[in-house]
């Protein structure tokens, strides 16, 4: 059950316990204002009535159809009333009679008064009664569910704040809109939580900073040593294979570590004009280092608007991963309006392989958890078809 729903129903039972308290307290006072006419009438009458009788003044008991007098015993007293005990008491036969027995100076009197007319107000009354519980429970919780959506927008507001933060750590100051109460204290907690995720972030960042610079050092290194070998190459051939692996192993280490931290940086991409031929031959030339045997094939003009460091990193990743079961063919970059398409053909066959990467932000699928990871932070993905060929789209 929602916030608002609970405090809508918790508004309703409250309306409803005040109305049943109202017409306990309304019924009350009709009963006893019943009891205290009654008692009024009854002994007032019987005390003029007594001392006249006593005083030997000519008086008759009433007898009219709202008031009569008996003495106790009198033939014509109604049954039962002579065993009713001092006092006023309703008739259990008939509650619009109520039954005074009194003693007085001239003896035991017994009145009675017919308040059929306050009666039928009562039963008005009761009605009145059943319709003010019912309308004053709706009543209430109508008035709750409006008061509770009132009550309710600061936190809809906090919601919303929340809901429209990015998906990397920034400083928030939600506490500043919102009342220094329960509400208030929340949004300090976010704001708290976000500034602790800030500070992990950057401490993070500095990490990647500091693990770059590390791991470039060494990778310098062994691609200098493996340059001057090569430049020297031994005589054995075998040798000199295992050589060329290990320069092609280096370099596609440097192209991965640069994958990884352009992939990890929490700074905004900023988009370029990039002219889209020299693009794709240099990431063309970086995929096809140590592939003498294939050839690049380049089909595109004009220019393209893209983060020129991340796409060329992107596209000699996925164009090096093409071409690396191949010793021999053509790889082909084509650019169309809505899509840049790789492929590599074997030389002397029909097979090839083909990759597309769309612009969008699911169902990346490079290969490489690396590449994945970057073409997500490009906005584009990467699509394979049903005969395992891979196309690279972008909008």
């Amino acid at each position: 059950m929602s916030l608002r729903r609970r405090f809508a129903l918790l508004a309703t039972l409250l309306g409803f316990l005040l109305s049943a308290l109202s017409a306990a307290a309304i019924a009350f006072v009709a009963e006893d204002y019943e009891y205290v006419i009654a008692t009024e009438i009854l002994q007032g009458q019987a005390e003029d009535y007594g001392l006249r009788i006593a005083n030997g003044l000519p008086a008759s008991l009433p007898r009219t159809q709202r008031l009569s007098g008996y003495t106790i015993d009198a033939r014509n007293l109604p049954a039962g009333y002579a065993s009713f005990p001092l006092g006023v008491h309703e008739d259990p036969r008939r509650h619009d009679i109520h039954v005074g027995v009194f003693d007085t100076a001239a003896g035991r009197l017994v009145f009675t008064v017919d308040l059929g007319d306050i009666e039928a107000m009562e039963r008005h009354l009761r009605m009145f009664v059943a319709a003010m519980i019912t309308l004053g429970t709706l009543l209430a919780g109508w008035l709750g569910w409006l008061f509770s959506g009132i009550a309710l927008k600061p936190a809809r507001a906090l919601a919303e704040g929340v809901e429209a933060l990015p998906a990397e750590p920034r400083a928030t100051h939600l506490a500043d809109g919102v009342s220094d109460d329960e509400l208030g204290r929340l949004a300090r907690a976010i704001d708290a939580y976000q500034a602790r995720l800030l500070d992990a972030d950057a401490r993070e960042q500095a990490f990647l900073a500091d693990a770059s610079h590390e791991l470039r050092t060494p990778l310098t290194v062994i691609q200098g040593v493996t340059d001057v070998l090569l430049d020297d190459p031994p005589d054995r051939h075998a040798d000199v294979v295992r050589l060329q692996r290990l320069e092609r192993g280096v370099r596609e280490m440097r192209q991965l570590l640069e994958a990884m931290l352009s992939a990890a940086r929490r700074t905004p991409l900023q988009a370029e004009a990039v002219a889209a031929h020299a693009l794709l031959a240099e990431a063309a030339g970086i995929a096809l280092a140590g592939k003498p045997g294939i050839a690049a094939i380049i089909a595109a003009s004009g220019d393209l608007q893209l983060p020129r460091r991340e796409a060329l990193l992107l596209v000699s990743g996925l164009a090096r991963r093409l071409v690396q079961p191949h010793v021999a063919g053509e790889l082909h970059l084509r650019l169309e309006p809505d899509r840049l398409v790789l492929q590599v053909i074997d030389a002397g066959s029909d097979a090839s392989t083909t990759t597309s990467i769309r612009a969008a932000k699911a169902d990346v699928g490079t290969g490489s958890a690396l590449l994945d990871r970057l073409a997500v932070r490009l906005g584009w993905r990467v699509v394979f078809d049903t005969n395992t060929q891979v196309a690279l789209l972008f909008g």
